[in-house]
């Protein structure tokens, strides 16, 4: 909120002006029983600007964080690299102030952003066209899944087990009120059953949703999933939670994906607390008139110049209800800038160096791991559920790890109810360095011992 230095001389003017006696009197709509007088909040002394400085700053400095910690978190947030030049321009005007680009005229650099942006997606996930975008992957994998209802017109949905269990609860929510049938395919073992999905699927299914990677890391070959979409003409939606890894292993496209969707935050967004993040949606362009969200088009104007315009925005504010294919109306353009600044700065041969280092950090954790830890499922890129001898073991693990400023890994029950509780979901990035490994593995052999 910003500050008003108005005197005591010019609220009586403005009080006068609109014809009351007192700020009190514009609150007469609310009962007197909600609100408080004058003096009854038990508030602390004044303080000056930079006493409430250094007291800020107190705070802030108990906060444990990536920049004091070993970090080896992910489930869907992770800690890579963000240059210097990334924030410098979000920090301009021109973008920091960026809304929803009504009037193209004065829009342009704003919806070219979105446009660049548009294009790296689709590069990155290898399929035809990509949004400008969505809240979250969360939200993203829940319009997806309503959106292969309105292409097949079929209200059965197929979702893994294995897809980020936050992912899934946003998605079931979406579909509890409709009608229609969301089947879960149970995932043992830490891995996604790919054969148990494709049998799944019938002639009334819209949908078989899976992630690859998947939550607990593993990378699958989703060719019998495209068949059995094939066969029994359903789409196949393929969730992501880290797109730097598409630099080093095929994408969605290849794989086979109708609609691809999943988070941009590995893409130089903060972890930020959680958020704000930002959703990813990416399909065939044969589907382009369901997707959700605006897409940004390259056309010319009379006199033949180069201009940017929106050219599918298909929310309820800008069309009428019963055509509008969903009603995302956050203005993530600051998000995609990011994401656009950043692909922009590494190029392809900085993305594939960032999947090489996180993946080469993983391998040299899971070979330095001491005898009774294992790694569940199989064929791991930069992430992995470790399987502890009990969840004793695992728990002085988290202690001791605490203690040396280590965010060791996510105990798995914490994201997904009625996990082992012997399992770790850990995850390296280029962030991690080989001492950090050492470090960490150190712990684990002391935690073994009891």
């Amino acid at each position: 909120m910003r500050f008003l230095p108005n005197s005591d001389h010019d609220r009586a003017e403005m009080l006068a002006r609109i014809g009351v006696d007192a700020i009190t009197d514009l609150f007469s709509d609310i009962p007197a029983r909600f609100r408080m007088e004058p003096g009854t909040i038990d508030l602390p002394p004044a303080m000056s600007e930079a006493a409430i400085s250094r007291w800020f700053q107190t705070l802030a400095a108990s906060n444990s964080s990536a920049a004091t910690h070993r970090y080896f978190l992910g489930g869907g947030t992770y800690h890579h690299f963000i240059p210097a030049a990334v924030d410098y321009i979000l920090s301009r005007g021109e973008f920091l102030t960026a809304y929803t680009p009504y009037q193209p005229e004065i829009s342009q650099g704003t919806l070219q952003a979105l446009f660049e942006f548009q294009t790296i997606i689709a590069r990155l996930t290898g399929m035809e066209i990509a949004n400008a975008s969505m809240y979250d992957a969360a939200t993203a994998v829940a319009e997806a899944a309503l959106m292969a209802r309105r292409v097949t017109r079929r209200s059965r949905i197929v979702l893994a087990e294995s897809i980020n269990p936050r992912y899934r609860q946003v998605c079931g929510n979406y579909l509890s009120r409709l009608a229609g049938e969301t089947v879960t395919i149970p995932c043992p073992d830490y891995t996604t059953d790919i054969p148990a999905l494709a049998a799944a699927v019938d002639d009334t299914t819209a949908a078989v949703i899976v992630q690859n990677p998947d939550f607990y890391g593993s990378l699958h070959d989703l060719q019998p999933l495209r068949e059995a979409c094939d066969h029994h003409k359903a789409l196949l939606i393929v969730a992501f939670s880290d797109p730097t890894l598409f630099a080093l292993i095929d994408p969605p496209g290849a794989m086979g994906a109708d609609i691809a969707v999943g988070s941009g935050q590995a893409l130089g967004i903060p972890m930020g607390y959680g958020g704000p993040h930002i959703g990813l949606f990416a399909c065939k362009q044969r589907y382009m008139r369901q997707m959700p969200g605006r897409v940004c088009g390259l056309t010319q104007d009379a006199d033949g110049k180069r201009g940017f315009v929106l050219t599918l925005s298909t929310r309820e504010q800008h069309i009428r209800r019963e055509k509008a294919t969903s009603n995302i109306c956050s203005n993530q353009g600051l998000m995609c800038l990011a994401a656009t600044v950043y692909c922009a700065l590494l190029g392809e041969r900085g993305l594939r160096q960032v999947a090489i280092t996180s993946v080469a950090a993983l391998r040299k954790l899971c070979a330095q791991l001491p005898d009774g830890i294992t790694v569940a499922g199989g064929n791991h890129l930069h992430e992995a559920v470790l399987l502890f001898p009990d969840a004793a073991s695992r728990d002085r693990l988290l202690a001791e790890a605490e203690k040396a400023a280590i965010f060791a890994g996510i105990p798995l029950e914490k994201l997904q109810p009625g996990a082992d509780p012997r399992a770790l979901l850990v995850a390296t990035t280029e962030m991690v360095e080989s001492e950090d490994i050492d470090h960490l593995t150190r712990l684990m052999r002391t935690s073994l011992k009891g």
